[in-house]
């Protein structure tokens, strides 16, 4: 029989074993709580489901970092830059932003850099975020894309085309047309409607192509005015193609059933994951990704012909 004395000090081993794990395992949950917490401010227009994947793809990183997100969104430009100023007296960790409006946005970024403050760009800026000290930047050369559309129309032998902006002033939409400028052979024309109420973009396109019987190509610079647009044709009782940048389930849709002729692709969902999870590992890991470049997520072309490899993506709403 084990003596009074073997017995205690088994006791005393197992319970030191329990209380090791027990510490290990609270030690593992410490680990676990967000450390940090980031703020994603966009230019995001009520209405614009691209916005909803772009978010949940920074939900997705910052659930695998821990860290805490802050969602915020205004799409005028002082809107965006008072944005900045109030999670900089929130005193987070980081901030992922859209530079859509670089000249009122510039003084708001310097502030939290002067804080200490990284902040990183993505989706909009592209061809500012050097200029205004960002640390890296996130996603589509807009000139490219619109280089790209513009080549694609020459090909289809589009010959008048129409390039539907929704919010003037914002300089990746028009890095866009510009782009498209660039390479395409034809007459081009700009057509501004007023943001995201439908039925006024609806009207103006409508009156465009009844003016002008020439215009063969419609070009929208976001997916949810690529269906306007295909109704505003029949309206007008034209034959004039669409075209649209960006995705959603939508516009996958239209492909399949051949009446939306293409969407420019640059990949939302990996633009917010990217965004936030590059700000997790400079401050994790001191790390800058891109070599002093941007990180391109685009542009892809998504036609009939590669559609349904990218539809149930869309139909989850990450793509």
């Amino acid at each position: 029989m084990p003596s009074f004395t073997r017995l205690l000090g088994l006791a005393l081993t197992a319970g030191a074993v329990v209380g090791c794990s027990t510490t290990l395992d609270a030690t593992a949950a410490s680990a676990a709580e967000p450390s940090y917490t980031f703020a994603m401010i966009t230019h995001a227009q009520p209405g614009d489901t691209f916005w909803d994947i772009i978010r949940k793809g920074a939900e997705a990183a910052a659930a695998k970092d821990h860290v805490k997100l802050i969602y915020l969104a205004n799409p005028n430009a002082s809107g965006e830059a008072q944005l900045i100023t109030n999670v900089i007296e929130q005193h987070v960790d980081g901030i992922a932003l859209t530079l859509a409006f670089p000249d009122a946005e510039a003084p708001a970024v310097g502030q939290a850099q002067k804080a200490g403050i990284p902040v990183l760009g993505f989706n909009a800026g592209g061809d500012n975020w050097k200029q205004n000290g960002l640390l890296m930047y996130v996603g589509q050369d807009e000139t490219i894309a619109g280089e790209a559309v513009g080549d694609r129309l020459n090909a289809e032998g589009a010959k008048s085309v129409v390039c539907v902006d929704q919010q003037q002033g914002a300089v990746q939409l028009e890095e866009r047309c510009d782009g498209i400028k660039k390479t395409f052979h034809g007459h081009l024309l700009v057509l501004y409607v007023n943001g995201y109420d439908m039925a006024s973009a609806q009207s103006r396109i409508v009156a465009k192509l009844q003016q002008n019987r020439d215009i063969d190509y419609v070009v929208t610079l976001g997916a949810p005015f690529a269906p306007v647009a295909l109704t505003a044709a029949s309206m007008a009782g034209s034959h004039a193609k669409v075209g649209t940048f960006d995705m959603s389930p939508t516009a996958v849709k239209l492909i399949q059933e051949g009446k939306l002729q293409w969407a420019i692709d640059q990949q939302p969902f990996v633009e917010g994951y990217e965004a936030i999870d590059l700000l997790w590992l400079y401050k994790y890991n001191g790390d800058v990704v891109g070599g002093g470049g941007p990180v391109l997520t685009g542009p892809a072309f998504v036609t009939k012909d590669n559609v349904d490899s990218v539809a149930k993506f869309a139909e989850r709403g990450t793509r």
